[in-house]
């Protein structure tokens, strides 16, 4: 239907990555519906060109930024200020329904059905269920509603600094009004729900339609070996989800967007285009000079990535691994992995 519409956003080319991925998926799943992005000036015009051919509409809006940085210190996450810019989504009154979805989501399954919820319907925040999250939403596009969008943010902010928070605030009715304006978890599955209530995960984890990357890491600063299809992060952050789901983007990501990038000229070679958002390859790469030569060949690539071993950990007793979880330090990417955990739960439920 042409009057109906998935829109996300980009801010830079890092997200514009996830816009891809997630268009892409859009599209492998049959969806009828058209793929809008919004971009700021901060998206390079290669990418802008490779955007194009992913979505229907790219359509070139200003930035918005809350400048909150109380409230944004608070989260941690100085950077949602420009998420302010999702209010653009509003304004797109050439639709008459869409359903917004946040860069850093991945659709599993076709979800056209969500365009028969009303506005606005959104799946409850796994930190605070009375609130929505904001990275999958259905709404009326509407001039008024954008005004009013505008107002609140000028008037009175965002509690949280970002849109989530404002966007809770102007439709305050959604956690006890209309129960079929809740979307099921499933349309938007969050990566730190696995670990905060893993049972639930094992049960109806496989009925998940739509996975959404919460957390300051994405899947783009992942580090990925194409040979083993395997993504490794050297970031012990908590909200690490499952391997499968990052396995599938970066599939998607190789498969799909990886030669458009590189016909377009937004990566060189395969090193840039699947290790150049890792510190770690940065890192390794200029120490070995790597990036001084015209070619880096997939043997360098293993050399400087793949083959690396990581370093024996110290012994952690019991005692201390609680406090390290009580304090919000546990090793995900080890001894606390999404594994371990399914592991030891399965011993129990055997």
């Amino acid at each position: 239907m042409t009057d109906q519409s998935f829109v996300t956003l980009s801010t830079n080319d890092s997200y514009a990555r996830g816009a891809l991925v997630l268009g892409s998926s859009l599209k492998q799943h049959r969806t009828t519906k058209r793929l809008t992005v919004l971009i700021t000036p901060q998206v390079s015009e290669s990418m802008r060109k490779v955007l194009e051919k992913i979505f229907d509409e790219v359509i070139l809006v200003d930035i918005l930024d809350s400048r909150d940085s109380a409230h944004l210190t608070l989260m941690k996450r100085p950077e949602l200020g420009v998420t302010l810019t999702k209010l653009h989504c509003w304004s797109l009154i050439q639709y008459s329904k869409c359903v917004f979805m946040d860069a850093d989501t991945l659709v599993l399954t076709n979800i056209d059905e969500l365009f028969e919820r009303e506005e606005l319907s959104a799946a409850p925040d796994p930190g605070w269920p009375d609130c929505f999250n904001s990275g999958v939403f259905v709404y009326r596009p509407s001039i008024e509603t954008y005004n009013q969008l505008l107002h609140m943010a000028s008037e009175q902010g965002s509690f949280d600094g970002g849109d989530q928070g404002l966007l809770n605030m102007f439709f305050s009715s959604w956690a006890t009004t209309d129960i079929k304006k809740h979307l099921p978890f499933i349309y938007n599955l969050s990566s730190i729900s696995i670990y905060s209530y893993l049972p639930a995960f094992k049960a109806f984890g496989a009925n998940a339609k739509v996975v959404h990357f919460l957390g300051r890491i994405k899947p783009w600063n992942y580090t990925y070996d194409p040979k083993t299809k395997s993504v490794r992060s050297d970031s012990h952050d908590p909200t690490v989800i499952d391997p499968q789901f990052l396995t599938m983007w970066w599939d998607i990501f190789t498969t799909n967007i990886l030669p458009l990038l590189q016909h377009f000229g937004v990566v060189k070679d395969t090193f840039t285009a699947l290790h150049a958002l890792s510190g770690l390859a940065y890192t390794l790469a200029f120490s070995c000079g790597f990036c001084r030569k015209a070619e880096v060949t997939d043997a360098m690539l293993h050399m400087s990535i793949g083959d690396l071993s990581p370093p024996p950990q110290p012994f952690v007793s019991s005692e201390e691994r609680k406090e390290r979880w009580e304090q919000g330090q546990a090793d995900y990417m080890g001894a606390d992995s999404f594994d371990n955990i399914k592991r030891k739960l399965d011993t129990y439920l055997q």
